[in-house]
């Protein structure tokens, strides 16, 4: 049984940093791409960043780069996150989601359940 479960989120003031944990059992990190996204209500979700098995390719979006950092822990089963710089529209709800198929695919099987991120202006 895989899961995924998410946790680091909180409120932050504006231009602060937080870290988002994704550990992940019945899976491997060396055998799954991993990917973060978010959502806001009556968004779409964003996929914000992913690292691929090998941690060969990193993947972020537009809004987030050079501002969070994708990493894994492998000996841990551990994504994580690093989010520095933060502002209000980064508020959301962040997922975790792991994918054995395509790297950084707009549709994971497996997700976490999510950990909200709040930046107050």
């Amino acid at each position: 049984q895989v899961q995924v479960v998410e946790s680091g989120g909180g409120l932050v003031q504006a231009g602060g940093s937080l870290r988002l944990s994704c550990t992940v059992s019945g899976l491997r990190l060396g055998d799954v791409h991993m990917g973060w996204f978010r959502q806001t209500p009556g968004e779409e979700r964003e996929k914000i960043s992913c690292i691929s098995w090998s941690e060969s390719r990193t993947f972020y979006a537009d809004s987030v780069k050079g501002r969070f950092a994708i990493s894994r822990d492998v000996a841990k089963n551990t994504v994580y996150l690093r989010m520095n710089s933060l502002k209000p529209e980064d508020t959301a709800m962040y997922y975790c989601a792991a994918d054995p198929g395509p790297f950084c695919g707009p549709s994971p099987p497996y997700w976490g359940q999510g950990t909200q991120v709040t930046v107050s202006s």
